[in-house]
């Protein structure tokens, strides 16, 4: 039997932002079977990976426990001599402070093969993305990368002689650095940028001088960050402006996302496991941090007889009413099963609740006849187009913790409804990590609900974790959003108050809800 040979890649992560990682380390990621990664490593970044891969983090967080160096190298060695293609990855580039010379000299004495692949430093990256050129004819002919990690081992009589200086992992030391610069006569006015979050949704630059840096971020966290010390952060202002030259591209003007809605603002997403993610995505994109929170485990119902006796009897109801796209889906795939298609529904009127819902209509190339105008299912009955008396009605549903008022007026205006199980909502069992640490933290701004189930859930989730430990008034800083009014209820009922309700029902108009309330700060 031929010994499957294991083989490590030393890989730099870039500066944050996923889309910033080279092609090979992308490639590298689709055969990883361990990956070993620093702290600062983003969650979309570990998404890219089999969904097989063992994940461990061993990251160093100042301040905090943390794996020895010693026992990252021996993880690394017996990783390989398993025969497993391992990922080493580490924030920004391995080789600019990335403790890889010791990975390497463990990895030589274990006989193991390995790859170093390049990324894209935070040194370089975050003065660009704030618009910050390093290096200019006049203002700058040469710049220093140190670490700020211990300022008094610099030699700062040397440094304050070179045009820009940029600093990684100084956010903590930013005190001693500016004494150090006053000490050795750098001018009081030389400008200074901080960049926290280089590359991320959650990117914010603060600008000053020497003279009055620390007072502007006075009682701020500023880890992870860069600084930038130099005549060249004045450049920021001149490049950061709308030009009129009709041969600069929008991407070239717009260099950083400082300036975004939603930038610093954390957004803890509830939903459906394995739900489509297009409304994380919209909130990334106007600057949020988004960290998604499972809180509904959509499947099968217990038991598929009661639908399978609807489909068999289809061609005897009038109407036909989905009210999610989890009830449109399973009731689709059921019809399949039944060896049935779209073409079992002639003669039926179709009524939706919901965009998303009359969406998944739409890609089995079927048109609702219905749509009722606020996107709720309690305006359905009183906006049905057509007499209801005696008028068959197939309601395939949720198998539990529906709501009822819908069948009831249908009901009293004389529908015959037929209501089938057609899918089950759970509870997850636990809290992802991502969710623990901003709950844990009381880092999140926004708490986000798209329907009563997942607030209750959330709060099951909450109650239960034995992880998390929260206080009494955990949520009075948080912003609770819903998406309509029986999700706000439903928040009143279990949380105490609702912040904000989107105007339209649907994740588009709670999306702009939250960007509209962000707007006002």
């Amino acid at each position: 039997m031929k010994n499957i040979r294991g083989k490590v890649y030393i890989v730099g992560a870039g500066p944050g932002d996923y889309g910033l990682m080279t092609v090979r380390s992308q490639e590298i990621f689709g055969q990883a079977e361990v990956l070993v990664y620093d702290a600062l490593i983003d969650l979309p970044q570990l998404e890219l990976l089999p969904e097989n891969c063992l994940k461990i983090e061993v990251g160093k967080r100042g301040g905090q426990p943390s794996t020895s160096q010693r026992e990252i190298n021996k993880l690394l060695v017996e990783k390989c001599h398993l025969g497993k293609q391992v990922v080493r990855l580490k924030s920004g580039d391995p080789f600019i402070f990335g403790r890889s010379t010791s990975e390497i000299q463990a990895l030589k004495e274990g006989n193991c093969e390995f790859e170093v692949i390049p990324g894209i430093s935070s040194a370089l990256a975050a003065p660009l993305l704030a618009g910050i050129p390093l290096t200019d004819p006049v203002m700058s002919r040469c710049f220093a990368v140190m670490s700020g990690h211990d300022p008094d081992e610099l030699d700062w009589e040397a440094l304050v002689q070179i045009e820009t200086l940029v600093i990684l992992m100084g956010g903590r030391n930013l005190t001693e650095i500016i004494h150090q610069l006053e000490k050795h006569g750098r001018s009081h006015q030389t400008p200074i940028a901080i960049i926290r979050d280089c590359s991320r949704d959650s990117q914010q630059i603060w600008i000053g001088t020497i003279a009055d840096i620390l007072q502007k971020t006075v009682g701020i966290s500023l880890p992870p960050c860069v600084i930038i010390i130099g005549e060249v952060v004045r450049l920021r202002e001149f490049l950061m402006q709308p030009t009129k030259n009709r041969n600069m591209s929008n991407s070239q003007l717009q260099v950083t996302n400082y300036d975004k809605p939603l930038t610093g603002k954390t957004i803890l997403v509830t939903r459906s496991v394995g739900q489509n993610s297009e409304f994380s995505d919209r909130l990334q994109q106007a600057g949020a941090e988004v960290v998604e929170m499972p809180a509904l485990v959509i499947g099968p119902p217990s038991c598929w007889m009661q639908l399978d006796r609807a489909i068999a009897q289809i061609s005897t109801f009038n109407w036909l009413i989905l009210t999610s796209t989890n009830a449109t889906d399973y009731f689709f795939q059921r019809l399949e099963t039944n060896g049935k298609d779209s073409r079992a529904l002639s003669g039926i009127k179709i009524a939706v609740v919901g965009k998303k819902t009359a969406e998944s209509l739409r890609s089995r190339s079927i048109l609702p006849d219905f749509i009722p105008p606020d996107f709720i299912a309690d305006s359905l009955a009183a906006n049905f187009p057509e007499n209801l008396n005696e008028c068959k009605i197939l309601f395939p549903r949720v198998e539990t913790g529906g709501r009822e008022v819908l069948v009831k007026e249908l009901t009293a205006k004389g529908a015959e409804i037929t209501e089938v199980p057609a899918y089950q909502s759970c509870c997850p069992d636990s809290i992802p990590p991502a969710a623990l640490k901003v709950l844990q933290n009381q880092t999140v701004d926004v708490l986000t609900f798209a329907s009563s189930k997942t607030v209750q859930n959330f709060c099951q989730l909450i109650k239960t974790s034995q992880e998390l430990s929260l206080s009494k008034d955990w949520q009075n800083r948080i912003c609770i959003a819903s998406i309509g009014p029986e999700t706000s209820r439903t928040c009143q009922n279990l949380l105490g108050r609702v912040d904000l309700e989107a105007k339209e029902y649907t994740l588009d108009g709670l999306s702009n809800a939250i960007v509209d309330w962000a707007s006002k700060f």
